[in-house]
């Protein structure tokens, strides 16, 4: 059995700029309805068309990202797969980079923050759900690609690892880059 996680490509909504405390759910939002604005290397592309199935979550990039890929059937698209929701605030007026309030809210969510998105734990419970349907769906039909997101991509990585799949320890955190992961049913 094999499963591919890949990232999906390049959003069209970049993370940038200033905004405060208030403001940044709406940024989130908007990056989470954004598609995407590049194609995938030809590579990616082959390695998606081996799969038998495709799997991805209900965001547009990965939607999109399928499509690009060449996919021309989505067996399921599902939250499950979404990447790990970053909490956030609803006040404030401290304002910084996009890209610094990224990176302190993703920080704060490892102690359990989680007011508007998921705490660390909370995305790895919900990644060993989704391994779990992957794995399932591999078993039916020997090879599923997920067009998935860089955190939950990883957290599901980890995830099959300790189930006794083999493969990389991280799928890639640039936009589409894979990782392939096999089980020996044997």
């Amino acid at each position: 059995m094999e499963i591919t996680l890949i990232r999906h490509g390049k959003p069209t909504f970049e993370l940038k700029g200033r905004v405060r405390s208030r403001e940044i759910g709406e940024v989130l939002s908007n990056y989470n309805l954004s598609g995407i604005a590049d194609e995938p290397p030809v590579m990616a592309r082959r390695k998606a068309l081996e799969c038998m199935v495709t799997v991805c979550s209900d965001f547009n990039r990965s939607i999109e990202s399928a499509k690009a890929l060449g996919i021309k059937n989505v067996h399921l698209s599902d939250p499950i797969f979404r990447e790990i929701a970053i909490p956030h605030f609803n006040k404030g007026s401290f304002a910084m980079p996009v890209s610094a309030w990224v990176v302190l809210l993703r920080c704060l969510s490892i102690v359990g923050f989680r007011r508007n998105g998921e705490s660390l734990s909370m995305a790895r419970q919900r990644a060993k759900i989704a391994a779990s349907l992957l794995i399932d769906t591999a078993k039916n039909y020997k090879s599923v690609l997920l067009v998935g997101h860089g955190f939950i991509n990883y957290f599901i990585a980890k995830e099959l690892l300790s189930r006794g799949w083999t493969g990389p320890l991280k799928p890639g955190s640039s936009y589409w880059q894979y990782g392939e992961y096999t089980y020996d049913t044997r």
